[in-house]
């Protein structure tokens, strides 16, 4: 099997998830970047392909344009305006609205019928708006979701602990934003509850820098990007070698028929289901206030 990935937007968060791809020991053998900068992306693909020498496994990257896209195993949309001074969050989804009716329609008329992998901000309206505008079936739409911010929080957990992050096991819910929230009532350490290792105002401090990351990376550097990169990987290796495995993407709830960040099976169908974790009182709270946030940005959005 020849599998296919195309990304189409490549800035930042595009090519760091093309550059660990090639870094990565992966199911993927040809890579397609498309961009409205042809120039710059012809560039970027001689780039990436004078790594090959030294990179674990071979990879055939080339420029495409959306006829890549008909034999597909993953798209990845990456594509999307950047929030400029004085608009408001609002403004952003109208005009990525537009951008990703185009682009999720010229995928859809050259006969893809893989994987819809979502990177672009706000996330998970994006992810739903894909849905939408494919008229795929949904377990076919996945959006990156708070596995980025999970990652950040097994991250600072084990080194506030000293503990390989890989043996913490613990979730950030909700949409990828400022009302997400960590389900600490199901997070572990190993198999010990995190009580026995963390007090209130350590969670709440923990909690606290995994919601404001984002904006600290950007008041330094700019912009995230690596981490994300890294994210869109693990997902792609998970549908790619039909795993089965759980990772907090953000996952069509048919209960409120959005999509939203949560724990999900992950194989090569795309989602094989999502998991409703048993929450305690604040935190089912705090996922309907997440909810809310998403559908109110939904019915918000220009035709």
């Amino acid at each position: 099997m020849n599998n296919k990935v195309v990304i189409i937007g490549c800035g930042n968060v595009g090519m760091s998830y093309a550059y660990a791809l090639l870094n990565q020991r992966t199911n993927v053998q040809e890579l397609v970047l498309i961009d409205l900068d042809t120039k710059r992306i012809e560039g970027e693909v001689m780039d990436l392909n004078h790594c090959l020498a030294f990179a674990p496994s071979r990879i055939n990257i080339t420029v495409g344009n959306y006829s890549d896209c008909k034999d597909a195993n993953i798209v990845c949309i990456a594509a999307g305006a950047n929030q400029n001074p004085g608009e408001t969050r609002m403004d952003l989804i109208n005009k990525n609205s537009k951008i990703f009716k185009k682009i999720v329609t010229e995928v859809m008329n050259n006969g893809f019928d893989g994987i819809f992998l979502i990177a672009t901000n706000p996330l998970d309206i994006m992810t739903y708006l894909t849905w939408k505008y494919s008229k795929m079936p949904h377990y076919k739409i996945i959006g990156s979701g708070t596995s980025l911010d999970t990652a950040r929080l097994r991250y600072m957990i084990g080194n506030e602990l000293d503990i390989n992050p890989k043996n913490i096991h613990a979730y950030v819910m909700g949409e990828h934003g400022d009302s997400e929230f960590v389900a600490w009532s199901n997070a572990r350490v190993g198999l010990q509850s995190i009580n026995e290792y963390l007090k209130k105002e350590d969670m709440d401090k923990i909690c606290l820098n995994v919601k404001n990351a984002a904006y600290d990376i950007i008041n330094r550097k700019g912009a995230t990007y690596y981490g994300i990169g890294m994210c869109l990987v693990r997902i792609t290796n998970a549908i790619l070698g039909d795993e089965n495995t759980i990772i907090t993407v953000s996952s069509y709830d048919k209960t409120n028929d959005i999509f939203v960040g949560g724990p999900s099976i992950i194989n090569k169908h795309g989602l094989r289901e999502r998991i409703y974790l048993k929450l305690n009182e604040e935190e089912e709270n705090m996922m309907m206030n997440s909810i809310d946030v998403i559908k109110k940005a939904i019915n918000e959005l220009e035709d």
